[in-house]
């Protein structure tokens, strides 16, 4: 897992650095594909479901799940990339939210906030807890600074399988939920909404959106429980 975790990585990195207003989502992809290759990893996304694509590529109101294709990027957007990769047999997953040139303060407070949750939650991931521990952690960041957390869609274990049990929700209670033990692999996901939390649907049976138009921020990582604390595997 840390070596499909290094590869995820790596896909993070070439991506974020060609995020720029003129460049298309399917570009993106296309650089995804590319690490892949290089590396003799294959895609737990193409073909997820009949997902056509390595990447989701999500700008601006879209949360989740957005399909690269030829939409432009624009001086002032917000694009999400979720992507993963396959060693061995072994998943890793991880997404991360950029901007595209300039961005509003609003957005760039928005991304601050979101991968601020994460780090939250990922700190809350320790042997003894519960996942109410790791949900209330992402969630009181969020609230706190005025936005709203995604429910519909939640974090997940990770291992032979890209999404296994137990779900990683964003929002929770202390002390309740499954109970953490050493050696889980899960990856959280925080989504979170300038306004509202509700999410649409929209015809492709793919993209969501936020329901009222507002902008969405998405951050991940997939994370091993040990006795020394939290190991983040998809970080560079």
């Amino acid at each position: 897992m840390r070596a499909a975790g290094r590869v995820v990585a790596e896909m993070h990195d070439r991506i974020r650095t060609a995020i720029r207003p003129g460049v298309t989502t399917a570009e993106l992809d296309a650089i995804g594909r590319e690490v892949l290759a290089s590396r003799g990893a294959t895609s737990n996304f193409l073909g997820y479901h009949g997902f056509p694509a390595v990447i989701c590529a999500s700008p601006n109101d879209v949360i989740v799940h957005g399909i690269p294709g030829p939409t432009v990027l624009q001086e002032g957007d917000i694009i999400s990339i979720d992507c993963g990769a396959i060693v061995e047999g072994w998943h890793g997953d991880a997404a991360f939210t950029a901007p595209v040139g300039e961005i509003s303060p609003e957005a760039a407070r928005l991304l601050e906030v979101t991968e601020r949750s994460m780090m939250a939650g990922i700190a809350a991931m320790v042997p003894g807890g519960r996942m109410g521990d790791v949900g209330e952690a992402v969630q009181s960041v969020v609230e706190a600074a005025g936005f709203s957390v995604v429910r519909e869609y939640v974090g997940h274990g990770i291992g032979r399988a890209m999404h296994e049990k137990p779900e990683v929700p964003n929002h929770g209670r202390r002390g309740k939920g499954t109970k953490l033990t050493r050696g889980m692999t899960l990856a959280l996901e925080p989504m979170v909404n300038v306004g509202e939390p509700d999410t649409f649907l929209t015809e492709d049976g793919w993209t969501v959106v936020t329901a009222d138009g507002s902008l969405s921020a998405h951050f991940e990582h997939s994370v091993a429980l040990t006795d020394d604390g939290p190991e983040i595997l998809t970080r560079p």
